[in-house]
């Protein structure tokens, strides 16, 4: 999934619209490296949205998975 930006759009801001938490901000700027100087972005910029990871799954046990 892609994210176009829109103007003075965050890390945290971009994180919390298209992965539902500013806590995943981590992982959108890992899969958008090239971009990682970047504080504010201008209007129409594309990012690479990495897949969701379900937080139920990672609550469970690996024998459980």
């Amino acid at each position: 999934m892609q994210y176009k930006t829109i103007q003075r759009d965050t890390w945290d801001i971009a994180a919390l619209k298209t992965l539902g938490d500013e806590n995943e901000t981590s992982r959108l700027i890992i899969a958008n490296s090239p971009l990682a100087d970047t504080v504010i972005f201008s209007a129409g910029t594309i990012l690479n949205v990495p897949d969701t990871v379900s937080k139920e799954s990672t609550n469970i046990p690996p024998w459980r998975r």
